[in-house]
């Protein structure tokens, strides 16, 4: 694999500012940065799950970085360029609620029908159960990942039918004081 740029060109630096929320100076230091972890421009999986494995040595951030790194993975190359890579981070860090509520339900809805699943909730909470191991305390109604999800799902899924559309998933997210604090995990942050 041959090297990305050294720089972004004005034109790179114009378009992502127009897709993002940082400045000139900030998108040149994210680039740089990025560089230097990945030479040739492009984030694999791999990589990327090593990156996790760093912020949360005492569990396995395994299976919610593949997780995470599909979402990010906006063309579904196998790679995550440094548009795409800048792009979520924005939104992740620094994007207004319902811009972070569009990007989780892309996280839970693992095979894109625009729905989320009882089971597709559930394979991402067990991932983030495992990353997380035993550093969080748990109220005893979600000391496991199958009751965080019950509960998730009474809250949410208003019609019963057992998956949550956009819509149900926004609202009922509005609603639950730990979904939106997790939202605003990496707010001021970057």
């Amino acid at each position: 694999m041959g090297k990305a740029q050294s720089k972004l060109s004005p034109e790179q630096l114009y378009d992502l500012q127009k897709c993002t929320y940082f400045d000139k100076k900030e998108l040149q230091q994210w680039y740089k940065g990025f560089l230097k972890d990945c030479p040739s421009g492009q984030l694999d999986k791999t990589e990327f799950q090593k990156i996790y494995k760093q912020f949360f040595p005492f569990g396995d951030p395994s299976r919610f970085a593949d997780y995470v790194f599909n979402v990010f993975d906006n063309d579904k190359n196998g790679t995550i360029d440094f548009k795409e890579f800048i792009c979520a981070l924005s939104v992740t860090s620094r994007g207004q609620i319902d811009e972070k509520l569009f990007w989780a339900f892309q996280l839970y809805d693992i095979d894109n029908d625009g729905f989320i699943t009882y089971d597709e909730m559930l394979h991402i909470v067990d991932a983030i159960y495992k990353m997380v191991g035993s550093m969080v305390k748990l109220p005893p109604d979600e000391a496991t990942p199958e009751l965080r999800v019950k509960k998730i799902f009474h809250l949410m899924d208003l019609d019963k039918d057992g998956r949550l559309s956009k819509e149900e998933f926004r609202e009922g997210s509005k609603k639950d004081p730990t979904i939106v604090q997790a939202l605003n995990l990496y707010d001021g942050l970057v």
